[in-house]
């Protein structure tokens, strides 16, 4: 699947489902928020900090995929073709570090 096509599903999706569009502000905090849950699995299911009881059945595949479903939403409601961005990205970062 392309990331355009990722975009079209979450908007669907929002405008069947979710109503709206939170504002983008409230949107960028619940980022933040997904992104700090992402950040604890990693830190104690693969970091220095012990993993406790309560983490373990946490889905590290699931949060991610919150990340992303948020960071569409961002992109559709401030018009930006992360398809696009995403490619042009990877030609930035390709180029420079061909020679690595």
């Amino acid at each position: 699947m392309k990331i355009t096509d990722a975009q079209q599903i979450v908007d669907e999706w929002i405008k069947k489902y979710g109503v709206r569009y939170f504002n983008e502000l409230t949107n960028t905090a619940i980022l933040m928020e997904e992104v700090g849950e992402v950040a604890r699995i990693m830190a104690r299911r693969y970091g220095e900090q012990s993993e406790k009881e309560s983490d373990k059945s946490k889905d590290l595949g699931e949060e991610l995929a919150d990340v992303l479903f948020v960071t569409l939403c961002l992109a559709n409601q401030t018009g930006v073709d992360l398809q696009s961005a995403f490619d042009k990205k990877m030609k930035v970062k390709t180029e420079r570090d061909l020679d690595r």
